[in-house]
């Protein structure tokens, strides 16, 4: 009966237009909400289209547009396909330089402190240090995995530790393995 008010409550979130999260509770009861609270650690596991997808889509093309020389400009400074930038770029955020995630990541290319301080970020909602610092950090992975783009994808999502912890493969975190396809799918498309 609870798997049935699961996939109920998943296809009404559909329908709903809302992201959907997961936790498990400590007592190994699996939740799942619209709404993650601060304190527990949901993962979100459906991202939705929003109510005004075509004004979002219209968002995202002019986006596009108003960030492509910043993106044509850490990829040249990096010896990156610009197209690699806006796969990840166009997952990570949409384009939208103002983006949080419930993790903390913030701007176009979703940087954590961590990684923004690493690569000299001091301000992640700047839309030049974002990209450049997100396309640095691309580039060292891309060293570090020997240009298997796989797992540079899968190291920036998951972190590059994750990847070396199951012995430089793509994380089974279904998370990550969905990321990975994405990215790939613009990539190859963009």
């Amino acid at each position: 009966m609870k798997v049935f008010y699961g996939i109920l409550f998943l296809l009404l979130s559909f329908y709903a237009h809302a992201d959907v999260y997961k936790r498990t509770g400590s007592d190994g009861r699996i939740y799942y909400t619209d709404e993650p609270k601060k304190g527990f650690k949901y993962k979100r596991i459906i991202r939705t289209r929003p109510k005004n997808y075509s004004v979002a889509y219209k968002n995202l093309s002019k986006n596009k547009k108003k960030y492509a020389p910043l993106i044509t400009k850490a990829a040249t400074k990096y010896k990156l396909d610009p197209k690699l930038l806006h796969a990840v770029i166009q997952t990570e955020s949409a384009y939208d330089e103002k983006a949080i995630s419930s993790a903390g990541a913030v701007g176009l290319m979703q940087l954590m402190p961590a990684t923004a301080k690493r690569y000299g970020v001091s301000n992640r909602k700047s839309a030049v240090q974002n990209i450049d610092g997100g396309a640095h950090y691309i580039k060292d992975l891309l060293k570090m995995f020997n240009s298997n783009l796989k797992l540079v994808l899968a190291g920036y999502n998951a972190g590059e530790g994750a990847v070396k912890k199951y012995k430089n493969s793509v994380p089974p975190y279904p998370e990550t393995q969905n990321y990975v396809r994405k990215v790939m799918r613009l990539y190859r498309g963009v």
